[in-house]
């Protein structure tokens, strides 16, 4: 018997590596191999293209890339221009905005649809079709509600309504709200839609626990179905937050960053900059800062939902 362990140690490689190895790389062949073109775009594109973002945002590069290596010059021109600063205060004012108001009304609307209601379906289309559109049609769309003249203003006086006032658009105090109105009418529905996910996922026990212990309905979301949710909440704000960082299309087709400069963002800083200006390091380390931000949002939740799941278990 001792003989026959021995026998079979050597052949699984005696500390079993081969064995280890052979699991590795043959077992679901099939789909690794099926899985390396998106392996090498990940690889090329993402990783590849990052890594060359952030080495030519350290360099003088104007028109065309060039090596000339000048430390956090960019950076420290970055952050002495008066355009960026603004356009970093802009975002910080609209994602906060934007954030809060999303997650508040998209849980609300999910909380109404989750009462059963008759015509459902036809509700859920409604609230999500405007996310079907993309920011530059939901920018064209507003930016001609709200346009001073011929938009709903116009139309109120028009009417006899000499008083009436809806130029945000053109009110440098007020413009980042007009991008918060058109924001949110694209976005609420999709939160919505997460939201009601997390809450049909709640088992109705919960509901018929919390109604025999009296505890009142609002506090029950509050204080039970809230907590109960943490993994939708926190993909929503991940959602939510990459698309505030990357924030551009809608800016573009509603405001263009006008008036002046009091509704200008950082992506089309990076923008203008690279295409338009003609300076591609300052671009670059613009957009270094952009993927910072983003990492800034995305590492607390790869370490909530992996590192603290690997822990407990």
């Amino acid at each position: 018997m001792a003989d026959t362990a021995a026998h079979s140690a050597r052949d699984s490689g005696g500390s079993g590596r081969p064995g280890f190895l052979q699991r590795i790389f043959v077992h679901n062949l099939s789909a690794k191999i099926a899985a390396l073109p998106m392996m090498a775009t990940v690889l090329v594109v993402f990783i590849g293209c990052t890594i060359w973002t952030i080495y030519y945002s350290f360099t003088n590069s104007r028109l065309l890339p060039n090596g000339k290596f000048v430390g956090f010059d960019q950076y420290e021109r970055l952050f002495a221009t008066s355009r960026w600063n603004v356009s970093v205060w802009n975002l910080v004012i609209y994602g906060s905005f934007s954030l809060v108001f999303t997650l508040s009304i998209g849980f609300l609307l999910a909380v109404l649809m989750d009462q059963k209601i008759r015509f459902e379906s036809a509700f859920r289309t409604v609230m999500l079709y405007p996310f079907a559109l993309s920011f530059i049609v939901t920018g064209l769309v507003w930016q001609w509600i709200m346009n001073p003249t011929l938009g709903l203003q116009g139309t109120m006086r028009n009417l006899g309504f000499e008083w009436f006032t809806f130029d945000w658009i053109a009110n440098p105090r007020m413009v980042l709200f007009a991008l918060l109105i058109a924001g949110l009418w694209q976005g609420v529905g999709f939160c919505m839609v997460l939201m009601l996910a997390g809450l049909r996922g709640i088992d109705e026990e919960i509901w018929k626990a919390a109604k025999i212990d009296g505890i009142p309905t609002w506090r029950t979301y509050i204080s039970v179905v809230l907590p109960m949710m943490r993994g939708v909440l926190v993909t929503a704000v991940v959602l939510i937050g990459s698309g505030i960082v990357r924030l551009y299309d809608l800016v573009v087709a509603l405001t263009n960053g006008g008036p002046g400069i009091s509704s200008e963002v950082p992506a089309k800083y990076v923008y203008n900059y690279m295409f338009s200006g003609g300076n591609i390091g300052q671009g670059l380390a613009a957009a270094t800062m952009m993927l910072v931000t983003v990492l800034i949002i995305m590492v607390p939740w790869a370490y909530l939902e992996f590192g603290g799941k690997g822990r407990r278990a």
